[in-house]
């Protein structure tokens, strides 16, 4: 388990667009956390990585958004009102996350994590107003590569 911490929505934001420039075609990032605790601005940030133009909000309504960046697609799901895992399959989530777009799934720690086909979870943990920790655990050998990229950056400034 790795840990990052944030002291500001600027920073989380940072933080997603450090992790967005490590990503590889297919990657699945669980997002987990209270409701404020700083999903979305990590997206936001995220997706600026990724050369997304569009603005980036929580996805709760739709449950899916679909992004269109320069070189790779985001899903950015949220998964805060279902109420069973079985309607994943009806919204062909399995399908979506096995493309070469990238997911990032937010309330992804509503259903057993091994069964959505995660590489990553970053769990969102506010220590303050602004402040948060960001403890990511990796599931896949793919996942395990992703954080240690993210980590080089964070050090460097410079992606792997």
């Amino acid at each position: 388990m790795r840990s990052f911490n944030t002291h500001s929505a600027q920073e989380t934001r940072n933080l997603g667009e450090q992790v967005g420039a490590c990503i590889h075609a297919g990657d699945v990032l669980l997002l987990t956390g209270d409701l404020g605790a700083g999903k979305t601005q990590f997206a936001q940030g995220f997706a600026c990585a990724l050369g997304i133009k569009d603005q980036v909000i929580s996805p709760t309504f739709n449950i899916l958004l679909v992004h269109e960046g320069r070189d790779i697609t985001l899903n950015h799901w949220d998964l805060y009102r279902l109420d069973h895992a079985d309607e994943l399959i009806d919204l062909d989530y399995f399908a979506l996350v096995e493309s070469d777009a990238v997911s990032l799934v937010e309330w992804g720690d509503k259903f057993d994590d091994t069964y959505l086909d995660a590489d990553v979870e970053l769990r969102f943990i506010r220590d303050g107003e602004c402040e948060r920790t960001i403890e990511a655990k990796a599931f896949s050998n793919r996942g395990s590569e992703l954080l240690t990229d993210v980590c080089a950056v964070c050090r460097t400034g410079q992606v792997p």
